[in-house]
């Protein structure tokens, strides 16, 4: 398949998507076999759930359009997590509810959601990649990489099937909540999702603990 892919396609993309996996060989040469990279979805939205995820790949395995999520379309992003999931070695994600969000802030919540990724995928994983400057205190040996979505194939699919599960939960939201449009915005701060709280004032899944909401909910009290 790979070869096939490489003789009728673009060259280029091939190199690309393989040079993704330069931070995985680094741990791989110092002899771990099962690294894994794990990235979120949903800490800037002004409501709804996180997500976290976390993905092992095979040293190599060759993803066409493999990156970060940001970078994809939604048809991309869907057929991706398909092939990641019937590629992997492991996937598994976190739902971290906006309760939880405003009891513990959104960084120690996305901390705590990256714990329980790394403990949960099967097999152990042996060493751990991060998105951002900041991850939790894991017993393998894990690095933080700034942009590591764009820069590590194992990051780039966490972060694919954790946009793709939020957008997924969004959507449902959006039928119990149908005022904010959800299903567009994902709950990010766009003009019409202002609006919409401006109209009708906030609904259970909206983040307490986030500004204008935080401000609002404390003088007006249950918007």
């Amino acid at each position: 398949m790979k070869q096939k892919w490489i003789e009728t396609e673009n060259q280029n993309e091939y190199n690309r998507v393989m040079a993704l996996y330069n931070p995985e060989k680094q741990f791989s040469e110092r002899g771990y076999q099962y690294i894994a990279g794990i990235d979120e979805a949903g800490r800037g939205p002004l409501a709804g759930p996180l997500v976290v995820a976390g993905v092992i790949l095979p040293l190599e395995a060759f993803l066409p359009q493999l990156n970060d999520s940001k970078k994809l379309t939604v048809n991309q992003r869907e057929k991706l997590y398909d092939e990641i999931y019937n590629t992997a070695v492991a996937v598994t994600y976190a739902i971290i509810s906006v309760e939880e969000i405003d009891r513990m802030n959104i960084l120690q919540a996305t901390l705590q959601g990256m714990s329980q990724v790394a403990a949960a995928l099967e097999p152990k994983v042996q060493a751990v990649m991060i998105d951002g400057p900041r991850g939790p205190q894991l017993p393998v040996p894990t690095q933080c990489i700034v942009g590591g979505d764009g820069l590590s194939a194992s990051i780039a699919a966490a972060s694919i099937v954790a946009k793709v599960v939020r957008d997924r939960l969004m959507i449902q939201l959006d039928q119990e909540f149908p005022a904010y449009g959800f299903a567009q915005h994902k709950g990010y701060g766009t003009k019409q999702h202002m609006s919409a709280i401006e109209h009708f004032g906030a609904c259970p899944i909206h983040r307490r603990s986030f500004e204008p909401i935080k401000s609002k909910f404390s003088k007006e009290g249950a918007l």
